[in-house]
């Protein structure tokens, strides 16, 4: 006589047969499309900067988020956009050049914003990559009514259609309200290739850290000053070197860095009266630098000027572009 089938023993042995996925994922759109804050939520963890000021991507930084089922390496590009100087350029060759190597492209265009000139353009060069599977992702839904956010699902749905292309798959997300977000990360794991983990269990980024570092340097840096200085400012991490001396209970690690702008003119802004601001961005910096590193840190920041560094080739090379 045969024994009756378990259906929990029958689903768990399916389970356990189901290729382990692992591939890169690259979210695109227009700059402030919330890109960056959307990787952080995936990961769960700050590896890409986030602003309200557009461009403040330079870097592709790789958010890996681990699932039993798949592991998923995000690349987060700069916004694509009509460039206007030598890093503009740059920064456009870098996505297209991101676009051509990654297993999902997912496109984001906020709720709240009409689908513009600059969406369309974008959407346009995707309907030419033609192997990759494509998912729209509406960002920032926590901003509008629900009469709004089926409009934009329509008119993303439409604009593929129009382009000759379909969506893999259209989803509306909030990640500032965690709405949807993990339904995503769904929706991204049957479209990798099968394939074994690609990263250790626990890494969350492979940026280096030096870069992990001035990148939040940059975005305290950008808080709250005034429109034209967000391209003006990079940052370079020069040294980081434990104390010496030190209990080992006790450590602190010692960071050097430069904040370069343009113009000596643009000197003062960063700096505030009598040196107030430049000490916030340090405060604020060296808070999440602890996070991310796990230790206390000592940070020694210095405004430098590399006059139009973003138009000059040797600048940009040195200040890692």
């Amino acid at each position: 006589m045969s024994a009756r089938p378990n259906p929990e023993a029958a689903a768990q042995q399916a389970e356990n047969n189901a290729a382990h996925r692992a591939g890169f994922a690259c979210f695109v759109g227009r700059p402030n499309a919330g890109k960056s804050t959307l990787t952080n939520a995936l990961v769960g963890q700050k590896v890409a900067i986030t602003s309200n000021r557009p461009q403040t991507t330079r870097h592709t930084v790789r958010g890996i988020v681990h699932r039993e089922d798949a592991q998923l390496i995000l690349v987060d590009t700069p916004g694509l956009h009509k460039p206007r100087t030598l890093l503009g350029e740059r920064l456009n060759d870098v996505v297209r050049t991101t676009w051509a190597e990654v297993d999902v492209i997912g496109f984001c265009l906020p709720a709240d914003q009409k689908l513009g000139p600059g969406d369309k353009f974008i959407v346009k060069e995707l309907a030419g990559i033609k192997k990759t599977p494509k998912i729209a992702i509406i960002t920032k839904t926590d901003l509008v009514d629900s009469k709004q956010l089926a409009e934009q699902l329509l008119a993303v749905s439409r604009l593929g259609e129009e382009l000759g292309f379909e969506w893999a798959e259209i989803i509306p997300v909030s990640a500032v309200k965690d709405s949807q977000v993990d339904l995503l990360a769904d929706l991204i794991a049957p479209l990798l290739p099968e394939s074994p983990p690609l990263y250790p269990e626990g890494d969350l980024t492979d940026e280096p850290e030096m870069v992990m570092v001035a990148e939040l340097i940059r975005e305290a840096a950008l808080e709250g000053v005034r429109d034209e200085l967000p391209h003006s400012i990079a940052v370079v991490v020069e040294e980081m070197l434990p104390r010496e001396d030190r209990p080992a209970d006790r450590p602190l690690l010692d960071i050097h860095a430069n904040v370069y702008i343009e113009r000596p003119s643009q000197k003062g802004i960063i700096i505030g009266p009598k040196g107030k601001r430049l000490k916030e961005v340090g405060m604020k910096s060296r808070k999440h630098i602890e996070a991310l590193l796990g230790t206390p840190v000592f940070l020694d920041l210095h405004v430098k000027v590399a006059k139009d560094w973003q138009r000059d080739p040797k600048q940009l090379r040195k200040l890692g572009f």
